[in-house]
């Protein structure tokens, strides 16, 4: 007589992992339009799965608040168990993916900034040396905040001390001076006194976006430094522009709309290829502030991590980059 496997009580009783990924979406937007749109469904399908959930569990996950919704007691008993049991599937996968796959995937996490002019440039030469390896790239200004299940392997940020676990190595000081494009400065010669750079179009990172380079310098602080006042600028003085984006600011300084503070690691490369000049030769250098690489020692091991992270150390040495010492 054939012996048949008894039935898994504790199988038979979970309840269904398609309405379970549903009620993540939803707990993590607080909103079932946009968990909807995450996941791409309708929001018609988030509600119904809601329903079942919660008619297989007994209770209610969710009290709506407008057009929001929040988590109950019991959801939110639900939400941390399924979101720690989600993100460990979520990194098996990754695991078995990364070593089915003939490349190899090394997440790096940069300010915008960083991405866009430091990084861009140099990322074809790394591809062509490393054909093998893709990278995962991440772009934050709050380094200290990152998604769940998010580790990436390896940091380039201010912060001394990134997160448990990794390794922070010094990199630059800060150097930072004027910049703006050469046909800006051919048509205002004049720039080439702090006086006259004072009372010339200004475009300033605002505190907004200073944790993208650096929090405390903007032209008040960096004419300051050279005992310029930045509150006697010329009443006639042209604008004044503010944006927290740095990117923004780089490209209308190239697009001859004004003088810019350039942080030398990010523009030293538009320098050099004449697109942006220095109309002063004034620059302040911060040799308190670093800025670092922060490696994750639990890939201390993997070969694709070691590479990207060597490789960009080596660019740091590469003459021109203003190094830590």
């Amino acid at each position: 007589m054939v012996k048949h496997t008894e039935p898994d009580q504790t199988l038979i009783k979970m309840p269904s992992l398609r309405a379970v990924k549903v009620f993540v979406a939803a707990a993590k937007y607080q909103n079932f339009t946009r968990a909807a749109e995450a996941l791409c469904v309708t929001q018609a399908a988030v509600s119904r799965q809601i329903r079942e959930l919660e008619a297989h569990l007994g209770a209610q996950l969710f009290t709506r608040v407008g057009r929001a919704v929040e988590l109950t007691v019991a959801g939110s008993i639900f939400f941390d168990a399924v979101q720690l049991s989600f993100v460990n599937i979520s990194q098996a996968a990754e695991r078995i993916r990364s070593n089915t796959t003939t490349k190899h995937v090394v997440t790096l996490c940069c300010s915008p900034a960083f991405a866009n002019l430091w990084l861009a440039p140099r990322l074809p030469l790394f591809f062509e040396q490393h054909p093998d390896i893709d990278i995962n790239l991440i772009t934050t200004q709050n380094f200290l905040s990152m998604e769940p299940g998010v580790r990436p392997d390896i940091f380039i940020t201010k912060l001394g001390k990134i997160h448990d676990g990794y390794r922070c190595l010094a990199l630059n000081h800060d150097v930072v001076y004027p910049i703006c494009s050469p046909q800006y400065l051919e048509q205002h010669p004049e720039l080439c006194t702090l006086d006259n750079i004072r009372d010339a179009a200004l475009l300033n990172l605002s505190p907004y976006g200073r944790s993208q380079v650096a929090e405390h310098v903007d032209w008040d602080v960096w004419l300051a430094f050279h005992n310029i006042d930045l509150k006697r600028r010329a009443s006639q003085a042209p604008h004044y522009f503010n944006a927290n984006d740095y990117n923004l600011l780089v490209q209308l300084a190239q697009n001859h709309q004004g003088v810019a503070l350039g942080w030398h690691h990010l523009v030293a490369t538009l320098v050099e290829r004449g697109l942006l000049v220095r109309p002063v030769p004034h620059e302040l250098v911060l040799k308190d502030t670093f800025h670092y690489l922060a490696f994750n020692e639990e890939k201390e091991h993997d070969s694709s991590c070691r590479r990207l992270r060597d490789w960009l150390l080596g660019q740091y040495q590469q003459p021109g980059e203003q190094q830590a010492g």
